[in-house]
This record gives structure tokens, C-alpha cells and sequence, in this order.
């Protein structure tokens, strides 16, 4: 059975489309305009809305919380204070990440871990004799994103507090009489919040934040946009940048912290206080330099892109919909040296960006790489630079 969010009575009524997906069980508006650029545009311009109610939602109570939440996340829990959150990945015994997401500290034992995938029965399996009590809350909270360079002004009209929010800060306030949390945090690399709200509630606090954006171009914005904001923000995605190492069937699908762009969350991985999982196998790849990847951006060289397309008789695309499929990677001498996982035409950036994989030898920004295209049903390839992530990072996201 196929469930809908909080949110999906007043956001079906916003959709001239009609186009859903599917995510973790819950339907998922894929655009709500029939351009996503539209809503693209009304994130990266004023501010955007986006409905994340089917994150998974784990809260993790008891005396021996912090221990276990240090003894399993790859980035040390032990440094955020309540009111924080954190960025995180865990891992198997090997080193391999099963999963990412951002844990919420709200006190020195309670916390809520939000995730793409289940996690209740794996993090369960973990407790033994520990004093720790996990929760599956899901269905409980409505989540909205709201994202882009007014959503502090928005969100400020109708929830007081949140002006003074850092960056992946999180504090508990009202919107009208609802009780929510909202955090400085976001998918899309730029200023956002995201506000989790109790399912009663929902519509209420939807309908206030609305209402607070009135008159500045405020719309919702589905997967389709949300995917076109994280490419450029140098965001990973699971099934996408990476698959769970726990579904994987060959070591080929599956990567390392450090091989994902995640060394700095590797900090402090000698401290002999935190054996979190994984931690051995991890000094070992750090200290014998075997990490197979690095994950790095790419810019493709326009004029050779346009070039191949007129010299085929084709007008060249400038297609901002993200591609499905992996674009090998060779250097000059035509051997393969990785590939991108994400490639799409931005439209802020008026550039063909991609994220991508190569040998650790090749990530320094600058480096020349060939990225295979299909011209009328035959290989070329066109040239492209590597460059540092993410390519859209405005100072307003933290400031």
C-alpha cells in the first residue's frame, strides 16, 4: 500500500501535473509545474518548498546513546553539543559505507538520525547491554525543506528564533500553536532550513509557511529540481554516488569514506576511546594509500562539446535533467580511469558539470579527462577539467 505524507492533501492540490514517484513507501511529487526548471529557478532566485516526510526518522534515547552512536558513525558524535547536527556516514566491518545521514543532538541523550533507507533492525542489533532505546518515528512528523536565498526571511515571519540559526543548528519553536523543530540544514547547497512538524499538525504549519511567502515567487519544487540543486551543490546520493554496502554484490559497488570524498570525517580515526565499526580497516586503507577512488567534479569543455554536436549536423543540448546512467572516463591514451555518476547541464552555472570517480592520481583540480558521449549512435568523447566540489556554494549557505 502506497502511503502519503502529512504534507499531500494541500500539496496534491498544487500539482498540475500529477507526476509522482516512489520513496520509501510514500508518494513523492517528481515536478509540480510540467518545466522543473521552474522550480529549479525559484530555489537558486527566492525560495523553494519540499516535502521530506519519507526520510526515515530513528530516534535513539537512554543513558548509553552517545556511546553507541559513537561506536557505529564514522564522524565522531562526541564533538556535537545539543542544538547541533552532523553529516554522517557508517560502515561496515570493512571499511564500506552502508548508509549516510544527519544526526540531531537535542540533549546529551536524545537524538533523532534521519536516513534515505531502514536502519531500525541493524542499528537494534547493535544495543547488547547497552542502555539505549531506539524508536522508528517516521510516521509520526511531516518534514518540509524550505530552501533558497529568502527561507530565512519566510521562515523568520512565522517562526520566531530561527534568524540566529548557524549552519546545521536546530532549534524547537512554534509555528502558530504547532510545536516544531527547525534545523539549518538542506539538500540543496544553499541557505535552507528544514522544519519537522508532528503529523496532526502539518497542514497547519504548511499552510503558515505559505502564507509567510506570499509575494516572493514561494513554490513547491519536487525530486526532479531537488536532484538538479544537489548536483551542483557536490551532494552525494545512495543508488546514485554510492550503493549500500550491505546490498552490494561485488566490492565494485562498493566505496570507502575516504574514496566518497569523506576523508575530513575520518578526524581524529586514532583515538583509541572511539572503536567505531569499520575504524581498523580505514587506518589501514589511510596508512597503506590503497583507496582505489577519489571523488571529484567535472567541467566539460564547452566549445569541444558544441564542436562534436555541429560537425554531426545536431544543435548541441543543453539539457538541465540530470542523466541515469554512469559516462565512462579515459585518459589520452584511450584507458578507462573512472566515471561520472552524475552529469547535467546547469543552468546557473551555464556549464556541463558532472560528478564523477577517477584514479587518485588524476584528482588534481585542473586535470585533463574524456568523457564518452553517444552522437548518433556512435562513442566520442569530450574533453573535461577536474575540479574541487561542489560547484555552487554561495557564502549565504553559512553565513
Amino acid at each position: 500500500m502506497i502511503k502519503t505524507t502529512p504534507f499531500h492533501e494541500r500539496l496534491g492540490q498544487l500539482s498540475t501535473t500529477g507526476l509522482y514517484g516512489h520513496w520509501s513507501g510514500y508518494l513523492s511529487a517528481l515536478k509540480y509545474d510540467m518545466s522543473s526548471k521552474h522550480e529549479y529557478f525559484a530555489v537558486r532566485n527566492s525560495a523553494g518548498f519540499f516535502d521530506t516526510s519519507p526520510l526515515y526518522k530513528f530516534r535513539i534515547t537512554g543513558r548509553d546513546s552517545e556511546k553507541l552512536l559513537a561506536g557505529v558513525m564514522t564522524r565522531d558524535i562526541r564533538t556535537c553539543r545539543p542544538g547541533k547536527a552532523q553529516y554522517t556516514v557508517w560502515c561496515d566491518d570493512r571499511g564500506f559505507v552502508l548508509e549516510d545521514g544527519v544526526l540531531f543532538r537535542h540533549s546529551s541523550d536524545d537524538f533523532l538520525l534521519t536516513a534515505a533507507e531502514p536502519n531500525l533492525g541493524y542499528l537494534q542489533d547493535l544495543i547488547g547491554r547497552l542502555d539505549v532505546s531506539i524508536e522508528d518515528v517516521t510516521d509520526e512528523y511531516g518534514m518540509l525543506a524550505v530552501q533558497g536565498p529568502r527561507s530565512r526571511e519566510i521562515l523568520a515571519k512565522v517562526a520566531p528564533g530561527i534568524e540566529e540559526l548557524g549552519y546545521f543548528e536546530h532549534t524547537d519553536t512554534k509555528i502558530g500553536t504547532a510545536p516544531v523543530t527547525v534545523s539549518r540544514t538542506g539538500y540543496t547547497g544553499d541557505l535552507g532550513y528544514e522544519v519537522r512538524v508532528p503529523r496532526d499538525e502539518a497542514l497547519d504549519v504548511l499552510d503558515a509557511v505559505m502564507e509567510a511567502g506570499e509575494g516572493h515567487g514561494f513554490r513547491p519544487f519536487g525530486e526532479e529540481a531537488l536532484l538538479m540543486t544537489r548536483i551542483e551543490a557536490g551532494l552525494v546520493l545512495i543508488n546514485v554516488e554510492f550503493h549500500s554496502s550491505r546490498f552490494a554484490y561485488t566490492d565494485h559497488d562498493r566505496i570507502t569514506p575516504k574514496e566518497l570524498g569523506f576523508g575530513w570525517m575520518l578526524k581524529g580515526i586514532d583515538d583509541e576511546t572511539r572503536p567505531f565499526i569499520g575504524r581498523q580497516a580505514l587506518r589501514r586503507e589511510l596508512a597503506d594509500k590503497t583507496s582505489r577512488w577519489a571523488t571529484v567534479g567535472l567541467v566539460l569543455d564547452w566549445a569541444e562539446y558544441d564542436r562534436l554536436y555541429n560537425s554531426a549536423g545536431l544543435i548541441p543540448p543543453k539539457d538541465e535533467t540530470p542523466l541515469d546512467y554512469e559516462s565512462m572516463l579515459y585518459d589520452d591514451s584511450g584507458e578507462r580511469i573512472g566515471y561520472a555518476t552524475s552529469l547535467m547541464y546547469s543552468p546557473v552555472l551555464q556549464q556541463h558539470i558532472a560528478m564523477a570517480r577517477v584514479r587518485p592520481d588524476l584528482a588534481a583540480a585542473g586535470t585533463r579527462v574524456n568523457l564518452e558521449l553517444t552522437i548518433n549512435h556512435h562513442y566520442e568523447t569530450v574533453a573535461a577539467a577536474v575540479t574541487k566540489l561542489p560547484f555552487f556554494n554561495p557564502a549565504r549557505k553559512t553565513a
